[in-house]
């Protein structure tokens, strides 16, 4: 080929980065066209904030320590839900995963549970355990639970029967086989769980939070609503979604290091 048809053939750029530009273009829009409908009246400030006040109102939050407080507030809320539920609903997906006996007395009552809605369970969990961090605790423990022991059960009950006859004859245990087959192999789905059940933690810590809550992101969010304070709202919900996408990557982190012999299994 002559340097002439080199110099005139196009530049094409790699598909995966154009794509990956192009992701932006419309939150770009979405965001401009936020900004002209507030200043020109459009979106009036009592509905919600442009975007350029919400950036300020968070700045001014996180100079006064406001941010920093709310955050710590729901963080370990959310940090002792989540370990009390994680330990409930693995145990008893455990429990149930390895026994009928375990499964006829744990499932059922779990199974009708997962159906509750949370706006249901508050008024019952005020008069149980008073209007104090306790009851917020028990929610967030609640919808973590649900979610991470139905996936773990299942992930139990999808090991291949045959690496069973596998474990009888290399001569293992009951507690061997457990150990080193059943629970490695229900881990994919353990962690799929553990994703749903994050989502479903900070979903939870929304709605406890905004009943009878003096500190926190939802209290924050509650007493902003009260003087109409738009921008305030938005930047909690911000910072929620923040929040759950950063616990939802550190699992996925968690996933691939946990899961690397799957990729080499699958010729990834």
């Amino acid at each position: 080929m002559s340097s002439l048809a080199l110099r005139s053939a196009p530049v094409r750029l790699p598909r995966i980065h154009v794509a990956r530009w192009a992701r932006l273009i419309s939150p770009v829009v979405i965001l401009v066209a936020w900004q002209l409908a507030s200043a020109t009246g459009v979106l009036p400030e009592r509905l919600l904030a442009a975007p350029i006040t919400i950036v300020d109102t968070a700045i001014d939050l996180l100079r006064d320590g406001t941010l920093q407080h709310a955050i710590s507030v729901s963080l370990g809320r959310a940090a002792i839900g989540f370990a009390i539920g994680a330990a409930l609903g693995v145990g008893l997906a455990v429990l149930a995963g390895l026994s009928l006996l375990g499964e006829y007395i744990i499932d059922p009552p779990l199974q009708m549970l997962r159906t509750l809605p949370f706006y249901g369970l508050i008024p019952l969990l005020i008069l149980w355990f008073g209007i104090g961090e306790l009851p917020k605790i028990v929610l967030v423990a609640f919808g973590v639970a649900v979610p991470l022991y139905l996936n773990t059960f299942a992930g139990i009950r999808g090991v291949d029967g045959k690496l069973a006859e596998v474990a009888r004859v290399q001569g293992l245990s009951k507690l061997g086989t457990v150990g080193h087959i059943v629970l490695p192999g229900a881990l994919p789905q353990t962690l799929v769980g553990l994703r749903q059940s994050l989502g479903v933690a900070w979903l939870a810590l929304i709605v406890a939070e905004q009943v009878n809550a003096d500190a926190g992101l939802g209290f924050l969010i509650n007493d902003a609503r009260e003087f109409l304070r738009t921008d305030v709202i938005v930047v909690g919900l911000l910072v929620y979604s923040v929040l759950g996408l950063i616990t939802d990557a550190v699992v996925r982190l968690v996933e691939r290091k946990a899961l690397v012999w799957r990729r080499g299994f699958l010729g990834n």
